[in-house]
C-alpha cells in the first residue's frame, strides 16, 4: 500500500528502461543472450515493485511491449529471486565467470530502478535492498553504505545497491567441493540434510573414482526429491549440490535453473512439450529444479510435460541433474505416479522446519547481508512475534523472516523520513517498532 505523504524514494541513477539496457549489455559481454537476460532483469523488477500502486503501468511502458498481466506473470516469476541470485548470475558464479560481479552489480541497478515504478512504497524500499543484496552477496560483492543521503528513503535505496570495490576482471577460481561442502555446513539448522548430501558426495565420488579406475560401480542416480515446507532451505541446497557436482566433474556448468508449472506447460498440447524440451536445453549442464512438481499431476498437459522431462532426463542423463520438491505427501505421490520418474528419484531429503532460534539467526544474516544492524531489542520484538505466529504447511519459515526484514526496512525509512541527516548507526539499525505494524500506524 502506498504512503499519501510519503517522500518520493530517491530517484535511481537509471530507469528501468536504461537499467534493462544495461544489464543486457553486461549479458552480452558475459557471452549470455541479451533477450533471456532483459527478461530476467524485467522479472526482479516486477518482483520488487509488485506492491506499489501503478507500478504494472510503469513497468509496461518501461519494457515496453508489455501488458499489466505480463507484469503480474512477471512478478510471479521473479519473487524467487528476492532471495537468491537469479538464472543467469547464478550460471555465472557457478562457472567462476569474471562478469559475476558487474552482472550482479546491474542486476543491483535494476532492482533500484524498480523503486521508481508506480507510487512509491515503504515496502518496495525494503524489496529492493533485499534483493539487491541477494544478488551482489552470491557474487561476493557485499553492500555498503557510503555517505549519509539526505532522505531515509535514500538511505535505503543506497544500501541496497552501492557495492564494495569489484574483485580484478580476472577469471575467478571455481570452488571445490570441500569449499562448497564447508558452505553447506555453514548454512543454518538443516542437519539431516547435511548429513544425506555429505553421503551422496561421498557416494558419487568413489563411483567417479572406480570408474577412473576402470572398475565397476553401482549405478547411483544423481536426481533428487527434497521434500519440506515453504522456505526451508531447498533452493539454497540445490543451487550448492549444482556447484558440488560441477566441482566433481558430474555436471560441465553447475548452474541452478528453477521453474514451476508454469513455466513447462503451455496453452495447448503439443506445445508444452516443445516448452519442456526448452526449459531443459536451458538447464543442461546444471541443475533443474522443480518446485511443487506435484502442480504437474491431474491434467494432460502435466502429463506431457512429465513425458517429455522423463525423456530429456535420459537423452541428458550424462549432463543434467533434476532436482523435484515439495510438501512430503504430495510428492511422494507424483513420484510414484510415473514409473520413469520412479526409478529415477531414489533419494528422498527430508528439510525440518526452522526453530525460533535458526529464524532469528537467519533474520540477522539477511539484515547483515543488507548492511543492516538487527539490535537485540527488535531480535526479541522478532521472537514476540514468532510466538504469536501459527505454524502449519504454510509457514513460511525462512521466508517469514525475509519478508519481515523486507517490511522492516520499510519502516525503517518512514520512522526516518524527518531527520534531516540521519548517521551512519541510524541508517543502519533496525529497531523493535521496524518490526512491528501496530507501533508505526502505517500499512506495509
Amino acid at each position: 500500500m502506498s504512503y499519501p505523504d510519503a517522500p518520493a524514494p530517491q530517484r535511481p541513477t537509471l530507469t528501468l528502461d536504461q537499467a534493462l539496457v544495461a544489464l543486457a549489455d553486461v549479458a552480452e559481454s558475459a557471452g549470455l543472450d541479451a533477450g533471456t537476460t532483459r527478461a530476467e532483469g524485467a522479472a526482479l523488477a516486477a518482483a520488487v515493485a509488485e506492491s506499489a500502486p501503478g507500478a504494472a503501468t510503469s513497468w509496461a511502458a518501461a519494457v515496453g511491449g508489455a501488458t499489466t498481466q505480463d507484469f503480474f506473470d512477471a512478478a510471479t516469476r521473479g519473487r524467487r529471486w528476492r532471495a537468491a541470485p537469479t538464472a543467469s548470475l547464478s550460471g555465472l558464479v557457478a562457472q567462476g565467470s569474471s562478469h559475476s560481479v558487474p552482472y550482479a552489480e546491474a542486476l543491483a541497478e535494476v532492482a533500484s530502478a524498480a523503486c521508481d515504478l508506480g507510487e512509491p512504497t515503504m515496502r518496495v524500499i525494503g524489496n529492493a535492498s533485499v534483493a539487491a543484496a541477494a544478488q551482489l552477496t552470491a557474487a561476493g560483492a557485499r553492500t555498503t553504505t557510503t555517505t549519509a543521503p539526505t532522505t531515509p528513503v535514500m538511505a535505503a535505496t543506497a544500501t541496497a545497491t552501492t557495492p564494495k570495490e569489484s574483485p580484478p576482471a580476472e577469471v575467478i577460481k571455481p570452488k571445490t567441493v570441500d569449499e562448497l561442502l564447508d558452505e553447506l555446513d555453514a548454512l543454518i539448522g538443516l542437519e539431516r540434510v547435511k548429513r544425506e548430501i555429505h553421503r551422496q558426495v561421498a557416494l558419487l565420488r568413489v563411483g567417479r573414482l572406480r570408474t577412473e579406475a576402470g572398475l565397476k560401480k553401482a549405478t547411483i542416480t544423481r536426481h533428487l526429491v527434497f521434500t519440506g515446507n515453504p522456505g526451508t532451505g531447498k533452493t539454497t541446497v540445490a543451487r550448492l549440490v549444482g556447484g558440488i557436482y560441477q566441482a566433481l566433474t558430474l555436471l560441465s556448468k553447475g548452474q541452478l535453473v528453477e521453474v514451476d508449472r508454469s513455466e513447462l506447460v503451455a496453452g495447448y498440447l503439443g506445445q508444452t512439450a516443445i516448452k519442456t524440451a526448452e526449459v531443459v536445453a536451458g538447464a543442461a549442464g546444471g541443475v533443474l529444479f522443480i518446485d511443487e512438481a506435484y502442480s504437474l499431476t491431474g491434467d494432460q498437459y502435466g502429463t506431457e510435460a512429465v513425458d517429455t522431462l522423463v525423456k530429456e532426463m535420459e537423452d541428458r542423463r550424462d549432463d543434467l541433474v533434476v532436482i523435484v520438491a515439495g510438501y512430503p505427501a504430495p510428492m511422494e505421490e507424483f513420484v510414484a505416479a510415473n514409473p520413469g520418474l520412479s526409478s529415477r528419484f531414489r533419494t528422498i531429503i527430508e528439510f525440518d522446519d526452522y526453530t525460533d532460534d535458526e529464524l532469528v539467526e537467519i533474520l540477522t544474516l539477511l539484515a547483515d547481508g543488507a548492511d543492516y544492524e538487527l539490535t537485540p531489542e527488535a531480535a526479541a520484538q522478532f521472537r514476540e512475534l514468532l510466538a504469536a505466529t501459527p505454524r502449519g504447511a504454510t509457514f513460511g519459515n525462512g521466508r517469514f523472516s525475509r519478508n519481515m526484514l523486507e517490511a522492516a526496512i520499510g519502516r525503517q525509512a518512514w520512522r526516518l523520513r524527518e531527520v534531516d541527516t540521519p548517521t551512519t548507526e541510524q541508517l543502519r539499525q533496525l529497531l523493535p517498532q521496524d518490526l512491528d505494524d501496530d507501533e508505526q500506524g502505517e500499512p506495509t
